[in-house]
């Protein structure tokens, strides 16, 4: 076993603050050097994986990396590992995609860009609701922290992540080029990433397994930080 305590990059998904993680982080104290990686500011998934790539500029070159994205994060992840800046030694990737946007998705983030530039509040709660599971919607806490996780992510940040989304690339080949650890991860009620992506990512990456989450939906976070981490050790 390496004594070199990793890094773990999290990158948090579309509509997120760092505190996306904040449920998950401390069941890994100890574990791994943790670093947040900040995707509110940015116009493009590569400036994003450029930044993230900055989050671990300091790293000594014997010293562990693994990378976990979710949703957004992941499209990130992946775009870190098509320009790599070092050896990544683990990937995650949680509730997320390889395809690129289709054109139906498209049509659907431009009503999406309407429809926050007209009520963002009113927005986030229509995400919410079709992001979460019954059993989360029955915990008024809980759905306040995820409303206010993507409340202050700001219109103008989900703008700019919608418009960054459209243009993502299409890593499904790319996938077959991993040479790694990776697990990929999701929701079993995903609505957003659909299961069946997470099937297709992990049977394109060599060697990767999956893992469902039960009892979540898209924000598994939030919903099941537990598990996640749980997951997110076997890659430490």
């Amino acid at each position: 076993m390496n004594a070199t305590k990793p890094v773990l990059l999290l990158i948090p998904g579309m509509l997120n603050t760092a505190a996306i993680w904040r449920e998950v982080t401390p069941y890994l104290d100890g574990l791994a050097d943790i670093r947040l990686a900040n995707v509110l500011t940015q116009t493009s998934i590569a400036d994003m994986a450029r930044d993230a790539w900055q989050q671990v500029a300091d790293m000594s070159a014997a010293t562990p990396l693994v990378i976990c994205g979710f949703s957004m994060g992941g499209y990130t992840a992946l775009e870190m590992l098509a320009h790599p800046v070092r050896a990544v030694n683990g990937l995650g990737l949680l509730d997320t995609s390889a395809r690129p946007e289709s054109a139906e998705g498209r049509v659907t983030r431009e009503k999406t860009i309407a429809a926050i530039e007209k009520n963002f509040s009113r927005l986030v709660d229509g995400i919410l609701q079709f992001g979460t599971v019954a059993a989360t919607q029955a915990k008024p806490d809980l759905v306040q922290a995820i409303r206010q996780v993507m409340l202050d992510a700001g219109p103008e940040a989900a703008i700019r992540q919608n418009r960054a989304i459209m243009a993502r690339a299409d890593s499904l080949s790319f996938l077959k080029t991993l040479a790694m650890p990776a697990l990929v991860m999701c929701g079993l009620e995903d609505k957003i990433t659909p299961p069946e992506l997470s099937s297709e990512m992990a049977s394109l990456i060599p060697g990767a397994r999956l893992a469902w989450i039960e009892n979540a939906g898209h924000m598994t976070p939030l919903e099941q930080p537990a598990r996640v981490a749980e997951l997110l050790k076997t890659l430490l």
